[in-house]
């Protein structure tokens, strides 16, 4: 992963989270994100930040793959 600026967008949703919410988003943060944020590199809000926006991609990913395996599912039947 390089060490990129997050999106305007995702730091105002960052800023939004409540703590909990934050706290549990910060817990499923990759070792890499994790150990950028513990030299400094980023805030807690760009690091947050930036795990939302790889999270969307990851859903998006998901929820394509899904829907291949439903066509597929739809032409078997």
């Amino acid at each position: 992963m390089k060490i990129r600026t997050p999106d305007d967008e995702y730091i105002k949703a960052a800023q939004k989270l409540s703590d909990d919410q934050k706290d549990r988003l910060l817990s499923r943060m990759r070792g890499k994100l994790t150990r950028i944020l513990e030299e400094e590199k980023y805030t807690t809000i760009e690091a947050l930040a930036i795990q939302l926006e790889i999270e969307d991609a990851d859903l998006a990913d998901w929820r394509e793959k899904m829907s291949e395996i439903k066509e597929k599912s739809k032409k078997k039947s």
